[in-house]
């Protein structure tokens, strides 16, 4: 963690974590009275010695903070934090607007119990919403046991294949809350 840019006043930061670390440093943070937001969803593990809620963004963590308060010497030796996220050696903010937009999408995640599979059933088309795959379109093919998670067969046209054979497809896995179904 540089000292470079370091912001006047309360801001949230995007904290990178160690894997499955998230609790121990949000934990932490409040220990010293710290503001901490970690954004969690209930599962259904196949293990039921497993944890029953995940993280909604794995290895990461919100901090509301005033740096010049607080002092960099106050996280760098967080036990399981692996750093601040830096954009240029800029530390990277996160409007206040859209933590609270988060924790409204979380509550309305819980309060439908849960992200639902929208009704897909094997065949129905859809289209990747967020993660590298955005704006690819597919066929649903299954729900992973015990999981948020879902396979998808994506379809990749290029051009070529186009005039050739038609198309390809790739089969992945996504989190469930990023495809949403094409209408019939």
């Amino acid at each position: 963690m540089s000292n470079s840019n370091i912001d006047i006043g309360k801001q949230w930061y995007a904290l990178h974590t160690k894997p499955h670390k998230e609790r121990q440093v949000a934990s932490f943070l409040r220990s010293r009275n710290m503001e901490v937001f970690l954004p969690l969803l209930r599962v259904n593990p196949v293990n039921p010695r497993a944890a029953r809620e995940r993280p909604y963004f794995p290895n990461y963590i919100f901090a509301h903070l005033d740096l010049a308060v607080t002092g960099l010497s106050a996280l760098q030796w967080t036990p399981g934090l692996l750093r601040m996220v830096e954009f240029g050696g800029v530390f990277g903010t996160v409007p206040g607007a859209l933590i609270d937009q988060l924790k409204l999408r979380l509550t309305e995640i819980r309060s439908a119990g849960g992200i639902s599979l929208q009704g897909l059933r094997i065949g129905d088309r859809v289209r990747v919403i967020d993660g590298p795959f955005e704006g690819y379109e597919g066929v649903f093919d299954a729900r992973l046991s015990g999981s948020d998670r879902v396979r998808v067969l994506l379809e990749l046209i290029s051009e070529f294949q186009r005039r050739d054979s038609g198309q390809r497809s790739v089969s992945v896995e996504l989190n469930v809350g990023n495809i949403t179904r094409l209408s019939a």
